[in-house]
């Protein structure tokens, strides 16, 4: 895999920042923020777009709101290694699960799931995760609360 790094100005900096912020924010009230045109602006954010530094914006929804109160973290042991793929792919059809991921260490697979509460969570476990041929067998880390979200600092 190839690195291909681009170098930000501190205008493109602020301008990331502001949107980090709130992906939703108008781009005059960023450029008059900054001190430059809107056409500045979206031009700028055309270059960070076309070299794969935004890859998206999106909104975040309050999942509590819609009954899911508990989040858990799934270690998956798999049989053999070579399940890998296989594996993923029956996971990626599990709505609950947000994320997935190939880890050193004890587990091959990571996955962050959300539930309505522990009896959803254990339901999920039991007949969809560790029915998968290939999965050996799970660890299960449900978070309590979680304390820090953010993304990288610029």
């Amino acid at each position: 895999m190839k690195n291909d790094f681009i170098k930000l100005d501190g205008i493109d900096k602020k301008i990331l920042k502001m949107l980090m912020e709130n992906s939703r924010r108008p781009i005059l009230e960023i450029a008059k923020n900054i001190g430059i045109s809107g056409a500045a602006i979206h031009q700028r954010l055309r270059k960070l777009e076309k070299n794969n530094l935004i890859i998206g914006s999106s909104i975040k929804v309050n999942t509590k709101i819609l009954g899911y109160s508990t989040m858990a973290f799934i270690g998956i042991f798999l049989d053999r290694a070579t399940n890998n793929k296989k594996v993923v792919n029956q996971l990626k059809e599990i709505n609950e699960i947000l994320e997935c991921h190939y880890t050193t260490g004890d587990w091959s697979i990571l996955a962050k799931l959300i539930c309505k509460d522990n009896e959803d969570l254990m339901e999920i476990l039991t007949k969809k995760i560790q029915t998968i041929n290939g999965v050996a067998r799970t660890e299960t880390y449900i978070s309590l609360e979680q304390q820090i979200s953010r993304q990288i600092t610029l």
